[in-house]
């Protein structure tokens, strides 16, 4: 079964695709994206723990 590691970020204004490839290409796949508690935008990715 695979194991996850998990981290949210906020996504700033006019940067989102910025922002978005730069986890992407460190193997973080976007899980969610909500309306943070004072505005703005979070993101929420996994990606698999490597088992060493």
């Amino acid at each position: 079964m695979p194991r996850w590691e998990y981290v949210t970020t906020p996504l700033l204004l006019h940067r989102e695709t910025a922002i978005l490839n730069n986890w992407g290409s460190e193997g973080w796949e976007l899980v969610q994206v909500v309306t943070g508690a004072e505005g703005g935008m979070i993101a929420f990715f996994k990606r698999p723990v490597s088992e060493d």
